[in-house]
Order: C-alpha cells, then sequence, then structure tokens
C-alpha cells in the first residue's frame, strides 16, 4: 500500500510544568507580615494612648528621649557594714560623674558635684567627706580584731545625709543598749559609746545626739516614750564627755519618740536605737 503524502505532518509541543512557584512566590508573605506587624504596633499605641495619663505618657516619651542625661554611677555594697557606707564610688550611687577606676584615689573620686556650687563650698564639702571616710575607716579598721569587736559593730549602721554623718547604734534581739523601759546602759552599749567617741575625737565638727524607742505593744495612760528617748539621748550625751569628748562640741540632743521608726515594724527592737550624728561645719 502506497503512503499518502497528503496526510497531515504531526506537531508535539511539550509544555514546562513548574510546581510551587519556584524562589518568587514567598515574596508576598514577607510584605504581609511587615503589614501586620505595623498594624499590631498602631493599635498599641493607640491603646497605650487610650488607656495612660498625661504624666505616664510623659514618662514614656522620657524613656525614649535621647536628651536624657546620663552619668557614670555606681551602686550596692558587700563591705561590713552591708552597703549602708556611702564614702567610696563602688558603694551606693553618687550624684556626679566619676567612678573611673575601682580603687580611686582622692583626686579621681567621684564627689557628686554638679558644678553649681561655689568653690568655697565645694572645699567645705569635700574636707567633709575626707573626715567622713576617715571616720569610716577607723570603724572598719576595728572590725576584725576580736570576736567581740565585730559584735559590736553588728549594732552599727551608718549614712551619710544633708546633716551630717550618721552613726546609729540600735538593739539586735537579746542585746539591747539599755535595760528595759529605763535609762540605764548596758555594757554593750558603754562599748560602743566608747568606740564611737575614739573615732569621733578624729575631727572637731559639732554632734547631734537623738533618741529614739520602738513603739510599745500595749496602750498607756501616760505614754513613757518622749521622756525615755530623751533621758537616753541625755544619757549617752554625758557618756560621750565621759569618755573625753568635750561638751562644747555637743550641739542638739533631742527625743523623738517614737515617731521615726527605722523599720516597717514599729515594734522592731532595731527601732531602739541612738543616732550620733557628726554634723557638717558649714551647715
Amino acid at each position: 500500500m502506497a503512503g499518502r503524502n497528503d496526510a497531515a505532518p504531526v506537531i508535539i509541543k511539550r509544555k514546562k510544568v513548574v510546581n510551587g512557584g519556584g524562589h518568587h512566590g514567598g515574596a508576598w508573605k514577607v510584605a504581609y507580615a511587615d503589614f501586620v506587624t505595623a498594624m499590631m504596633a498602631f493599635f498599641m499605641l493607640m491603646w497605650l494612648l487610650n488607656a495612660t495619663t498625661e504624666k505616664q505618657r510623659k514618662g514614656i516619651a522620657d524613656y525614649f528621649s535621647p536628651t536624657i542625661p546620663l552619668s557614670r554611677i555606681s551602686g550596692g555594697g558587700d563591705g561590713s557594714f552591708g552597703g549602708e557606707s556611702v564614702f567610696s564610688e563602688d558603694q551606693i550611687a553618687q550624684n556626679g560623674t566619676g567612678a573611673s577606676s575601682l580603687k580611686p584615689s582622692d583626686e579621681h573620686q567621684a564627689l557628686g558635684q554638679t558644678g553649681t556650687e561655689t568653690q568655697d563650698e565645694t572645699e567645705e564639702s569635700g574636707k567633709f567627706s575626707e573626715h567622713a571616710r576617715e571616720i569610716e575607716e577607723a570603724l572598719m579598721g576595728l572590725g576584725g580584731e576580736s570576736a567581740v569587736m565585730d559584735n559590736l559593730l553588728r549594732h552599727v549602721q551608718t549614712r551619710l545625709t544633708d546633716e551630717g554623718l550618721v552613726v546609729e547604734i540600735s538593739d539586735l534581739e537579746d542585746e539591747p543598749l539599755f535595760v528595759a523601759r529605763t535609762d540605764d546602759p548596758t555594757e554593750l552599749a558603754g562599748a560602743l559609746v566608747e568606740v564611737v567617741a575614739e573615732v569621733f575625737g578624729l575631727v572637731e565638727n559639732p554632734i547631734a545626739v537623738n533618741g529614739h524607742i520602738a513603739s510599745l505593744p500595749e496602750v498607756l495612760i501616760e505614754d513613757p516614750s518622749w521622756d525615755l528617748s530623751t533621758s537616753r539621748a541625755m544619757r549617752v550625751r554625758q557618756m560621750l564627755e565621759d569618755e573625753g569628748l568635750a561638751g562644747s562640741r555637743l550641739a542638739r540632743v533631742t527625743g523623738h519618740a517614737d515617731r521615726k521608726h527605722a523599720y516597717r515594724n514599729p515594734m522592731a527592737v532595731r527601732n531602739n536605737r541612738i543616732e550620733l550624728i557628726l554634723i557638717r561645719s558649714d551647715i
């Protein structure tokens, strides 16, 4: 059978099938994720504007403001007074620049100067800080001499205030400074006053004595708090003079009763305390 010359030619078309869209098929996901993130941020902003006060909004704005001044300060302490000491820049945070080394020299110590003081005020403040540091070093130097001295220093806390250096001696459990509800000092109080008188003798600043007592557990017809705190402060003043401090240095003796607690529990034994204040001479 002869072949047919007029037969139509056979054409074969091959189509390339692409599954998954290749590498360009996921771009919309990134754009969608950005859109969702922007919408979440927008709705969070709207919620914050509706749920916060003007003062809170200002605080949030200040937090993100790049104009907030920052200073290099350090805080916390693990010394013998448990961070109560404030006389070196590795302790409680100070106001000012500095803190350039772990053991700064006197001239590189961060003194917390803000630049608003006069030269005389700055010099006086520097002198008092130096005196306060000497007293703290003297107290710390007594620690470790004996177990008895270590036990004494457990009753002592120091802090620096605008008025001056406060050396606070307080009761501990089963270790009172005075016989209960009297102004009769115990041997412990006598030893502590002797130590404080010794270190206060290193300087000539005026001294103030404040007496505080804890709140009494019962209501009495006559409140003895004022008389008791005052009489204890007066007794400590007399003990300081007996230890050799000049009476002319005693600038003030005050009884505060149970009106200024050092601890939240008004009946805590450590609220029975005596504050011995080395007053700044420039006040």
